[in-house]
């Protein structure tokens, strides 16, 4: 059962006893007359905050008597035939049709949901109850939500988005540049989706291809949703590589050496010449190599271009190449994780 259908089951059992109004003189009536009563039952209305609530009670036979209206909760009387007796100036009540009573709320506010009570002062008493539920728009607590976070690769991460409204939202995680979401199925599987229903987002075994923003937006049938960007760092050791281990120029051309670099946090990246010209291929130089720090001079230029967070190009161009030139080339890229290499081996 509803909570709303709950309150107006209570409401049509509550005792009548706080009626305060007085009955008319009705007792001299021709007992023929019919007796007044509800032409149809008042309909429950459903409205943003903010808006105008509007409770019709349509009656027939009325007479003499009288109708009022109450709050069903606390049976308090907010008005009486057309004179409104409460302090809230929200609250109006217009007749229309000689058999229309609209009790009206203005600017409704969270505390207005309930049911409210239209009676008519017969004997015995008439009455019968119409409700209205106070819709709110879609809110994120940011201090009972998650914020940014940072994970090692492999780990696992939870985010968890804490969302507020009436009807209760819905929460959809996903990548804020489009890109998939990478969640485990049955345990291993690992599988691409574009969203995640719900307010905790798992993320298991996470790799790099998992860093970036995520947006936790809120929605329900209240506009507007709203969201919640929350950033995930994936830190790991620097890998290198390159497309070609050993190249040939001719004298006096124009070289590029380029390496390309994944690592996070970024990695310091720098080139060396190894003297004896005995590069190794393998993540780690020789002992015995003698390296030379390359720097930026007129000939020589060392440029660092980042493709995203993690992935980036460094690239040693030297201008006219000449024999002395010649030797193996280390593209070297540390972090706090660890330390990488590559070596190139160039002839002419």
């Amino acid at each position: 059962m509803s909570q709303m259908e709950s309150a107006e089951m209570n409401a049509k059992t509550m005792s009548s006893s706080r009626w305060t109004f007085a009955k008319g003189n009705t007792d001299s009536r021709n007992e023929q007359e019919p007796k007044p009563s509800f032409a149809s039952p008042i309909e429950n209305v459903t409205v943003p905050i903010g808006r105008e609530a509007t409770l019709s009670c349509v009656v027939q036979n009325l007479g003499a008597y009288k109708v009022g209206w109450m709050r069903a909760s606390d049976q308090t009387v907010l008005a009486l035939q057309g004179r409104v007796v409460t302090h809230n100036s929200r609250y109006s009540v217009t007749q229309e049709e000689s058999n229309v009573w609209r009790l009206k709320i203005r600017n409704v506010r969270e505390s207005d949901r309930g049911c409210y009570m239209c009676q008519i002062n017969a004997t015995p008493l008439q009455k019968q109850v119409g409700c209205v539920d106070v819709q709110l728009p879609p809110d994120i607590s940011d201090e009972q939500s998650s914020s940014d976070m940072t994970v090692r690769e492999g780990g696992n991460v939870t985010f968890f988005c804490k969302a507020t409204g009436h009807p209760t939202p819905k929460v959809t995680w996903r990548r804020d540049d489009g890109s998939p979401l990478y969640q485990q199925r049955n345990g291993t599987e690992l599988r691409r989706v574009d969203t995640h229903i719900g307010n905790f987002l798992n993320l298991s075994n996470v790799d790099r291809r998992q860093m970036g923003a995520y947006l936790c937006i809120a929605s329900n049938e209240v506009p507007p949703a709203v969201s919640k960007r929350v950033y995930l760092n994936v830190n790991f050791a620097p890998n290198v590589t390159t497309s070609k281990t050993l190249m040939g120029f001719y004298e006096d051309s124009d070289i590029e050496l380029v390496c390309a670099v994944e690592s996070f946090p970024r990695s310091v990246n720098y080139w060396t010449k190894v003297s004896n010209g005995a590069g190794s291929s393998s993540s780690s130089a020789a002992s015995s190599d003698r390296q030379e720090i390359m720097l930026n001079n007129e000939r020589m230029e060392i440029r660092e271009q980042y493709t995203n967070s993690y992935s980036s190009r460094t690239t040693l161009r030297i201008q006219r190449f000449s024999a002395v030139d010649a030797g193996s080339y280390m593209c070297i890229s540390s972090n706090a994780f660890g330390k990488a290499n590559k070596t190139i081996r160039v002839y002419d």
